[in-house]
């Protein structure tokens, strides 16, 4: 099952993608894809629905962040190897979390702003968990139980803000946008094993990021355990789960997002996204 949130921001409705990629109004069944929507029991009745006796959507509305109240995003930093060594960075023995601010979150084809004075603005394609069950010390073996979905996530990072000033990599994480997530988020029923999606992206169409879950150093069970036991996980909550090489600031010399740029993303059974980088002065207008 592929929800959906559509309509314009702050007045996104709840939808689902049929079996022949139209979008249904399922705001006749549910409030909102949220934490609450996101419970199992829950789920396993609007999996019964049939979709041709739902509203059809007409047009090409907007899509929203496919899931709505989220309560926290808590990332994983450096988690292939590959992207460690073009970062400059050791391959962590244990994983690296950070967070980013919820008012990161944006649609996936929203435009990504870049922000005043930012001169080292990246992409960074990655598998994002969407928790369904509330989840303290769960054991790896049990962890996948607890997840609602997954979905794609931009982490979008201005790196001057992550590494070159003081604090924590929050800073250069949590901007407005920089976190465009969608288009859907696809129950686990559908996505059998989280660890053989071919994740890719583009910049004005010159391919730079072409990886797969396979090459994580630590998989989504494990990453899902593990921080479970350093905080309550609850349902609806974000776990961005890394990138594979192919960032800006790895590539030789770096190059960095500017306005008028265009990145386009997907994995493998999750859509597609696509975003336009705009200036902040423009954004403003």
């Amino acid at each position: 099952m592929k929800l959906v949130r559509y309509g314009p921001v702050g007045q996104e409705k709840p939808g689902l993608i049929d079996g022949a990629g139209a979008l249904r109004d399922l705001s006749g069944r549910v409030r909102d894809i949220d934490g609450a929507t996101l419970a199992p029991e829950r789920l396993a009745e609007l999996k019964a629905i049939d979709p041709a006796t739902l509203p059809k959507v007409p047009g090409n509305p907007r899509l929203g962040p496919p899931v709505a109240g989220v309560g926290k995003i808590v990332a994983v930093g450096l988690n292939f190897s590959d992207h460690a060594a073009e970062s400059g960075m050791e391959a962590p023995a244990e994983p690296i979390l950070f967070m980013k601010a919820v008012t990161a979150l944006s649609g996936p084809n929203d435009p990504v702003v870049i922000p005043p004075g930012a001169e080292k603005t990246d992409w960074e394609v990655e598998l994002a968990v969407v928790i369904g069950s509330v989840a303290r010390h769960v054991e790896e073996r049990h962890a996948l139980s607890y997840v609602a979905g997954y979905t794609i996530c931009n982490d979008v990072s201005e790196r001057a803000y992550q590494l070159e000033r003081l604090g924590q990599w929050v800073k250069g994480k949590s901007y407005d946008g920089f976190a465009p997530l969608g288009p859907w988020l696809v129950t686990t029923d559908e996505i059998p094993d989280p660890q053989s999606l071919r994740m890719w992206l583009e910049v004005n169409g010159e391919r730079m990021q072409d990886g797969s879950t396979a090459t994580m150093i630590f998989g989504v069970a494990h990453l899902v355990s593990y921080i479970s036991r350093f905080m309550t996980l609850m349902p609806g909550d974000v776990i961005p789960t890394g990138t594979p090489p192919g960032v800006g600031m790895g590539r030789k010399p770096p190059r960095f997002l500017k306005p008028g740029d265009v990145m386009r993303l997907g994995i493998d059974g999750l859509g597609e996204q696509r975003q336009e980088c705009v200036a902040w002065d423009a954004a403003r207008a």
